[in-house]
């Protein structure tokens, strides 16, 4: 797990600004390169999009025509781990494109949240967002997000990234009013929150890497491309 800990929403915010400071000096040490050689992001996820696009990445998304839902149920039904499933999931969206783009360098990237030993999953509806957090408030949980890269058709490299967040025991009445402001921006997030708007204040504690939060490790992802010099430096 990369980064260090943070505590506060305060603290938080501050660690968020200096993120956003990390990402304008990436861009410079990690500039546009390499044309010849096509990056694919296999996700529709605007939160991912905007972290390759702020570094300075070259890339187009192709989503992932997958059915997660069914496969998160085939991998637990075969006992596999969290780390396991976010892994799976991730690898499932990059093949899927990479089938049909084998010349290109496909990203995958998938996230799960995972608390004592459950595993939650993207809130159908606002009542589903609110029972989610009413199981999280007071109590710690895991975000893992993982990234699997298919080069020429295969799987050439993975990472995982974990990070441990404590929420804030929230009242009814907060969440409630949470919800009144947030919702339906956070029905695309597990656990019914989003770190870099008002979800920052749900949390007392946050353990590990921002960008890890945001759905992929981005500075692992950065230094593989930059090894396989798709990105110059």
């Amino acid at each position: 797990m990369a980064g260090g800990e943070v505590t506060g929403s305060g603290a938080w915010n501050a660690r968020r600004t200096l993120c956003a400071a990390l990402s304008r000096d990436l861009h410079a040490v990690y500039p546009r390169s390499c044309p010849m050689t096509e990056i694919i992001l296999a996700s529709q996820s605007a939160a991912r999009q905007a972290m390759l696009r702020q570094v300075g990445v070259p890339f187009r998304a192709v989503p992932a025509r997958i059915d997660e839902e069914a496969i998160r149920a085939s991998l637990l039904a075969e006992d596999a781990t969290p780390r396991d499933v976010a892994d799976g999931l991730a690898e499932f969206k990059a093949r899927r494109v990479a089938e049909k783009h084998g010349d290109a360098i496909v990203i995958g990237s998938d996230q799960v949240l995972e608390f004592k030993g459950q595993l939650l999953g993207k809130p159908a509806d606002r009542a589903e967002a609110a029972d989610q957090l009413r199981l999280l408030r007071g109590e710690r949980h895991r975000l893992l997000s993982a990234v699997v890269v298919y080069d020429g058709g295969r799987p050439v490299w993975r990472f995982t990234g974990e990070v441990r967040l404590t929420m804030q025991p929230i009242t009814d009445g907060y969440m409630a009013a949470y919800l009144d402001r947030n919702w339906p921006d956070v029905a695309d997030s597990v656990g019914g929150y989003k770190l870099e708007s008002e979800g920052a204040r749900l949390f007392s504690r946050i353990e590990g890497d921002y960008f890890t939060v945001l759905g992929l490790p981005l500075l692992e992802l950065l230094a593989y491309l930059g090894n396989r010099g798709v990105l110059a430096r």
